[in-house]
């Protein structure tokens, strides 16, 4: 029998991925299912960005290219973070991956030594505890709750900081919540961080333009953060192109030619095509961003309300991304009759096999009290979800 490295063995699958995979599979044996849990723009790639990419294939440009990224991509995201965020790097300071997620797993792999201390805010994105691992880290996370609207406190971030620490990934506006840190808040932890220089922070703003506040804040641009501070984004969440593979992290100097050298081991350059249309997001209008943002934000008004008027179900205004998070454990130790549903992953699949809607369970993201619902899809799907789950939940005694 083959023997897998434990570097294999001690991850855990990605829990959005096999719920998708598990609804996918009822829907082929012809089961309607309405799937909430996928993490995507259900819009089409903006059809200047799909020309840029064919125009790239017709002049050629199917080559490798530099490890980081094509030089003009390079610059333009520069011009983007100077233009939305008042933020100065050079070229060399940016890094193009094959999306947001090989950013952060580049970051901490050039972090982390075997046994440093990742802190990680609860509820998170599934990947990072697993990236932390892969990295030979000790994930520790700070638990926000509810209560908090999901967003940990300076004085929870004093306590959680030791010696071993090493990185704070900060997630705002966050996946799996909704929550986004204003620029007060995040004022505050770097207060705390000011004190503790061992801290890196990885700023995971991917989902910066899907936002209801009105005004991104990064905690890069706070003062004596830019110079350890990681920021990730890319163009998969705004500009509707998941599938493209394209992610960036704009970070102090000798971070960026760390994660170069690894990347430049293990995958070389993200595709160049992919690239090209990369380039034509961000320098063509962004009226298409606005638009698909009001989109989302309409969904979530429609979906908070409807959520709330099902009993047991508590659920926070989100104010980015296009996800809510209810708590739902007030269902916990209650039963149809077949079916007890004892975690919020219970509480998942009773409502894919009972109500026919996909959603994750809260364990995954470490909030067993909650579930998630993604509303990156139509109108009329989220009517009809809600009106499923509210049906199903009914049957529970």
């Amino acid at each position: 029998m083959t023997k897998l490295s434990s570097r294999v063995t001690r991850l855990q699958p990605s829990a959005t991925l096999a719920m998708s995979q598990k609804s996918a599979e009822l829907k082929a044996q012809g089961i309607d299912i309405i799937n909430l849990s996928v993490g995507e723009p259900d819009f089409d790639t903006p059809e200047h960005i799909r020309l840029a990419a064919q125009k790239a294939i017709d002049e050629g440009h199917t080559r490798y290219t530099p490890v980081p990224g094509i030089a003009p991509l390079r610059k333009a995201i520069c011009e983007k973070l100077q233009k939305e965020n008042g933020l100065s790097y050079t070229p060399e300071q940016i890094i193009v991956s094959n999306g947001a997620k090989q950013s952060v797993c580049n970051t901490l792999l050039a972090l982390c030594d075997d046994g440093d201390e990742i802190i990680i805010p609860a509820p998170y994105w599934v990947s990072y505890p697993q990236m932390a691992l892969m990295a030979g880290g000790v994930p520790i996370t700070i638990d926000a709750p509810i209560s908090q609207n999901f967003k940990i406190t300076p004085q929870q971030l004093e306590a959680a900081i030791t010696e071993r620490s090493r990185v704070l990934i900060l997630c705002t506006p966050s996946n799996p919540t909704g929550a986004v840190y204003s620029a007060e808040e995040l004022e505050a932890l770097a207060e705390v961080l000011r004190h503790h220089e061992n801290v890196t922070i990885i700023s995971d703003e991917i989902y910066e333009h899907i936002n209801y506040t009105g005004k991104h804040a990064s905690i890069a641009s706070c003062e004596g953060m830019k110079e350890r501070t990681v920021i990730v984004n890319g163009v998969s969440k705004a500009y509707a192109m998941t599938g493209w593979r394209i992610g960036f992290i704009a970070a102090p100097i000798e971070i960026a030619k760390a994660t170069q050298k690894l990347q430049g081991q293990y995958t070389s350059n993200p595709g160049s095509i992919s690239q090209y249309a990369a380039l034509a997001a961000y320098e063509s209008s962004q009226d298409c961003v606005e638009e698909m943002r009001q989109a989302f934000a309409r969904r979530k008004d429609l979906i908070v309300a409807l959520a709330r008027e099902i009993p047991g179900l508590e659920v926070n205004e989100p104010q980015g991304a296009f996800y809510v998070f209810p708590r739902c454990s007030a269902y916990f130790g209650k039963t149809d009759g077949t079916r007890t549903i004892n975690t919020s992953t219970d509480f998942a699949l009773y409502l894919l096999e009972v109500a026919h809607v996909a959603t994750v369970g809260g364990d995954a993201f470490g909030s067993p009290e909650c579930f998630r619902m993604s509303y990156a899809t139509s109108d009329d799907n989220i009517r009809e979800a809600m009106r499923r789950i509210g049906e199903a939940l009914k049957q529970l005694k």
